[in-house]
């Protein structure tokens, strides 16, 4: 082609030689310079060694050097056609259109330089020359269809004259009928000449042709869409089922042609034919597994178009059909995923966790049969740790990634949660430090205010306050918009160890500045003023927070039985111990308490009660 994208002139870079073919009258790009001397039309002759010679050579003139007139004719529209593109690229328009008139003079039937000197003059309304130079390229070579097209364009557009633009597209489909833009030109013609059915005739004549090219039939398919689904109410099913027949036969010939076979799925799927847009989409991750575009308009189409059900019965039908690719398992476990999330914001936690469940299990096979699929070791791991909370599989799943992908800091980052989640703050905090080391040489993002939160948590529970309370500065430094978590986690952390009470206060009145009524923040100011023995305030601030929690927590029912306790308000304290230990039946601690209460209670003389209102 000689103009270049979006109609453009090729830059000179990408021009290395251009050339006249001899006897063809020709222009086109060589990919190989001319370099050696015989190439140039020069003869290699070697002499002997005399006294006053070294070993050489001296290029001496061919015989037939001089030019003929013919040729002469031919190096200057040559001269001119590389002259007319640095001019074209220059915006020198008008200069550019006599060097290319030239080259042209010279051989009109230089199509694809006809046509574009034809949108040049177009762009500058001089239809007329326009016409000439395209018709002067079909008398040189009447067999090209692309000079018809841009007569019929011309007549159509700017012309408005439609009986010969509906001749010139004719000509073109006669020279050159597996050509679709030529029906599509003619569709177009007619359609802006307020004629529909004419339009509708020429699709139907591209539909009769045979091609193997499933681009004719994609386009045609596409074309008779927009039409079908223009207006408001559905397609009828006859209309329908005639599109799809264009789509079918261009999956026939596409073979393995993943562009083609994408384009096609991504039809079914805007048609919200699912059932023929998932094997489709299933074919082309299998030609490219790494096609992201088509794994997330596969995962995460069914939801936005609420057919996830109809997507995971789908999915499971060929699985029974293939069981040994891997695809269909990692889409099936992102819809469980993701059906699971649905059913936790509904508060249905026992359905969410069998859901999950069985997300992990597809996960799991999905890297069984491919286990270079690091996302999905990522998922799984997350799934395992927060809504399956089986911190144990985790650490193994992560160990195996991390063995498979070695240097990679978001398997490293995800182990140390999962060992901290699983009670192995130690080896969690270890973890934690080579994941900061991995960040830190890969240059990674995973180093953000939440990873030092998590670190954070982890030296909370290894036991390491004063590095633990560094980590939160550092979380908070890097989003202080979002800090009252890290604030609140560093305040809760020193009263409950009874360290730095002043400056506990001082953070977790921080935390409450984001969000006055937090019931955690509330829990942890109260527990503050208990460490400090003010057991009135934090009595006040106790049952604050517990009136804020959307449910009922344990350690903040523990706290006001604390604080009762510490008021001689025994028979309360015992209240809410009771209902703490029956919210957490494993702490052996309040077990205790509630024991040593009750036979305080019974050995201690009667007398008036101290009720809490």
């Amino acid at each position: 082609m000689i103009s270049g994208k979006n109609g453009s002139a090729p830059s000179l870079r990408r021009v290395v030689l251009c050339l006249l073919l001899p006897g063809l009258g020709g222009l086109v790009f060589a990919r190989t310079p001319l370099t050696t001397p015989s190439d140039l039309g020069m003869k290699v002759v070697t002499t002997k060694k005399t006294t006053s010679q070294d070993d050489s050579f001296i290029i001496a003139p061919a015989k037939d050097l001089a030019l003929q007139p013919e040729n002469v004719r031919k190096a200057d529209a040559l001269a001119d056609f590389v002259d007319g593109i640095r001019l074209e690229e220059n915006a020198e328009m008008e200069s550019a259109l006599a060097a290319y008139q030239r080259v042209l003079n010279f051989d009109p039937g230089l199509s694809e330089l006809a046509q574009r000197v034809a949108v040049l003059l177009s762009r500058q309304e001089d239809y007329p020359r326009a016409i000439d130079v395209l018709k002067d390229a079909i008398k040189a070579r009447p067999k090209e269809a692309g000079p018809y097209l841009q007569l019929a364009f011309i007549y159509a557009k700017y012309l408005r004259k439609t009986d010969q633009a509906v001749k010139y597209a004719n000509q073109a489909i006669a020279l050159d009928p597996l050509n679709f833009e030529a029906y599509q030109r003619l569709y177009e013609i007619e359609a802006a000449a307020g004629a529909p059915q004419k339009a509708l005739l020429a699709l139907d004549r591209a539909a009769n042709v045979k091609s193997d090219d499933a681009g004719f039939w994609i386009r045609l398919g596409k074309l008779y869409a927009t039409i079908i689904f223009k207006s408001e109410t559905e397609p009828k099913p006859e209309e329908l089922k005639r599109v799809n027949g264009f789509f079918e036969k261009a999956v026939a010939r596409a073979g393995e042609d993943s562009a083609a076979l994408k384009e096609v799925a991504d039809y079914y799927a805007a048609s919200q034919q699912i059932q023929e847009a998932i094997p489709l989409y299933l074919k082309v991750l299998e030609l490219q597994p790494d096609d992201l575009n088509a794994r997330e308009k596969l995962a995460t189409g069914f939801v936005l178009t609420n057919q996830r059900d109809k997507a995971i019965q789908m999915l499971e039908e060929i699985i029974k059909k293939q069981p040994e690719k891997y695809q269909p398992y990692e889409l099936l476990a992102q819809l469980f995923d993701e059906a699971g999330r649905a059913l936790e914001r509904a508060n249905q936690s026992e359905q969410a966790k069998a859901v999950f469940a069985k997300a992990a299990a597809n996960y799991e096979q999905t890297l069984l049969i491919n286990p270079a699929r690091a996302n999905t070791y990522l998922r799984l791991a997350e799934l395992l740790i927060v809504p399956l909370k089986d911190s144990e599989r985790a650490t193994k799943v992560l160990n195996d990634a991390r063995q498979r992908f070695p240097g990679v800091p978001e398997f490293t980052y995800f182990l140390a949660i999962a060992l901290r989640e699983a009670k192995h703050p130690q080896q969690a905090v270890t973890v934690f430090e080579e994941a900061l080391n991995e960040a830190q040489l890969a240059n990674d993002e995973v180093l953000n205010a939440r990873f030092y939160f998590d670190y954070g948590a982890a030296a909370d529970q290894a036991g390491l306050y004063d590095k633990a309370a560094d980590l939160f500065r550092k979380s908070i430094a890097l989003d202080p918009a979002n800090s009252a978590e890290a604030y609140n986690y560093v305040a809760f952390m020193w009263a409950e160890h009874n360290l730095h009470l002043d400056e506990a206060e001082e953070m977790v009145g921080r935390a409450l500045q984001f969000d006055p009524n937090n019931g955690a923040y509330l829990d942890t100011l109260g527990w503050i003023h208990y460490r400090k023995g003010k057991f009135e305030d934090a009595l006040n601030e106790l049952l604050r927070a517990a009136q804020n929690l959307t449910r009922p927590d344990p350690i903040v029912l523990e706290h006001i039985g604390d604080a009762c306790a510490k008021l001689n308000r025994g028979p309360q304290a015992l209240d809410f111990w009771q209902k703490a230990i029956a919210l957490s039946p494993e702490n052996k601690t309040l077990a205790e308490k509630i024991e040593k209460t009750k036979t305080t209670i019974s050995k201690g003389p009667p007398g008036k009660i101290n009720r809490i209102d």
